[in-house]
């Protein structure tokens, strides 16, 4: 361990003692993703101070480093936002968030698949994504009424390539998934009329519970299962998993319109008109 002299300085690393705390409380105040700069002032001062002082930055990417983390960015907007990466103390890995959620296998895939389609419809389109300024909304029942939609996609897609068989459980990418989402309720009731934790807007309804205490989402109202708004937290974490396979597998299925400024389901053909989805929140149309 390095020694300090008297007046708190690291000998040969031109900082404080101060420094590496300031440093240190930074970072801590990224781990607290409900915190933003706005409505603490200790907090703007330190984003201030990284952004204004080179060396600042330097010490507290250098902390996050150490730890395990790495810096997304640190802006008034979005805090000290970090990612975790795979061997750091402070990951929380889907399988592990999957594992708390449900007993299950086919409901913990059937929890990264709602996870996936939320982050799709929050940012359907790349210029979502690299606006700053843009703020996505969604719904329980939207994100719900989006999932069987790609389902139907899905199925057809089968159908046409003569596949259309029941694949292994553990089977990789979408075509597992659209089975096992589709025979299962989207409501469901326990006795005193609450949302079964089983059915597929149950499993929604934890994942973006999960979202608004990671910082990721803010609720902002009760209709359609639920309403919600994207932060900037995770519209960061969004573009850092945007070129995953499963990201652009669901995307390419055309569901969402990615280049004509739109970000609802395609329609239904005329002579097919299912109907809208009853209280989706979003015009998203409804399977037969």
């Amino acid at each position: 361990m390095s020694e300090t002299s008297e007046t708190g300085t690291v000998p040969g690393a031109g900082v404080t003692t101060g420094d590496v705390a300031d440093a240190a409380r930074l970072v801590g105040f990224g781990l607290q993703p409900r915190t933003v700069p706005a409505r603490d002032v200790e907090y703007g001062d330190l984003v201030r101070r990284y952004r204004e002082e080179p060396a600042f930055a330097r010490l507290v990417d250098a902390v996050a480093t150490g730890l395990g983390l790495v810096v997304l960015e640190v802006s008034p907007r979005a805090g000290m936002a970090v990612a975790a990466g795979e061997d750091s103390l402070f990951a929380v890995r889907m399988g592990d968030y999957a594992r708390r959620a449900a007993s299950d296998t086919g409901d913990r895939f059937l929890h990264g698949l709602a996870h996936l389609a939320a982050a799709a419809l929050a940012f359907p389109r790349p210029e979502d994504l690299a606006d700053d300024g843009y703020i996505g909304r969604i719904t329980v029942h939207g994100v719900d009424a989006f999932v069987r939609q790609a389902c139907r996609r899905l199925e057809e897609r089968a159908d046409e390539s003569g596949l259309n068989t029941d694949p292994a459980s553990d089977a990789p990418g979408l075509e597992a998934a659209w089975r096992v989402w589709t025979r299962r309720s989207a409501t469901g009731a326990t006795k005193d009329a609450r949302r079964l934790a089983s059915s597929t807007t149950g499993i929604i309804g934890k994942a973006v519970a999960f979202l608004v205490d990671s910082g990721f989402l803010q609720r902002t109202g009760d209709e359609s299962g639920g309403t919600y708004r994207t932060t900037a937290r995770y519209q960061l974490q969004v573009r850092d998993m945007a070129g995953s396979a499963a990201m652009a597998e669901l995307l390419d299925l055309g569901l969402v319109p990615v280049g004509d400024g739109t970000a609802t389901l395609l329609p239904a053909a005329q002579d097919d008109e299912p109907g809208l989805a009853v209280d989706a929140g979003l015009p998203f149309h409804a399977l037969p």
